[in-house]
């Protein structure tokens, strides 16, 4: 990923922060002959490996299985939002797009066992459902549970390398800052008070508080 120095997240505490806050990611593999990705969650361990590592689950019959067996490269993309020169203070000027991402590489390890398989899927379940959701992988029927975890293949990839970016309109002045926030507050998404917040935060950093 194109990095310039002034939007690099350097911190990898905040990278985990952006990967646990945007955790339906793109798993992206290759061979010597093409490439694969898949939308999927994936979750988090910080504490597994130095840079943490991600598990998750694709179907048994995804052929991007034969793939696994280089480095794969999984992203988190955050809020993002497109930015307009109308915002700015000349017209003389041109428009762009603030964005948060992180990119995490790793080597993935299919993990056959059913308890490993019961393991994945109960952790995935768990950090989606809601804290009075009474649904639990463990309720569920034997043989019906069996049947599942026989279609999908279940993973674990410890993170090598991890990048994040905050592309948030660093390189203009406070000045041109302040009049996009004062544009993305008039919007209702949340991509834009999402950009918006992480804007003033920035500025008011540079601002000494």
């Amino acid at each position: 990923m194109y990095i310039p120095k002034h939007t690099a997240v350097a911190d990898k505490s905040e990278i985990f922060d952006i990967i646990e806050s945007n955790s339906f990611a793109i798993l992206i593999t290759n061979s010597q002959t093409n490439l694969k990705a898949t939308h999927l969650p994936m979750l988090l361990d910080r504490n597994e490996g130095e840079l943490g590592t991600l598990i998750g689950h694709i179907a048994a019959a995804n052929d991007q299985l034969t793939n696994f067996e280089n480095e794969a490269l999984a992203i988190f993309s955050g809020a993002h939002k497109y930015i307009s020169s109308s915002w700015y203070e000349t017209d003389q000027s041109v428009p762009t797009w603030n964005y948060v991402t992180a990119h995490a590489y790793g080597l993935i390890d299919i993990k056959d066992d059913f308890e490993d398989k019961f393991e994945i899927v109960s952790r995935l379940v768990e950090y989606y459902e809601a804290e009075d959701s009474r649904y639990k992988v463990s309720s569920l029927d034997k043989n019906f549970l069996n049947g599942l975890l026989k279609g999908i293949t279940a993973f674990s990839m410890k993170i090598t390398r991890l990048e994040g970016k905050k592309k948030l309109s660093q390189n203009h002045s406070v000045e041109r800052q302040r009049l996009v926030t004062e544009k993305l507050d008039n919007f209702c998404d949340d991509n834009a008070k999402e950009i918006s917040a992480m804007m003033k935060k920035n500025i008011t950093g540079k601002n000494g508080g």
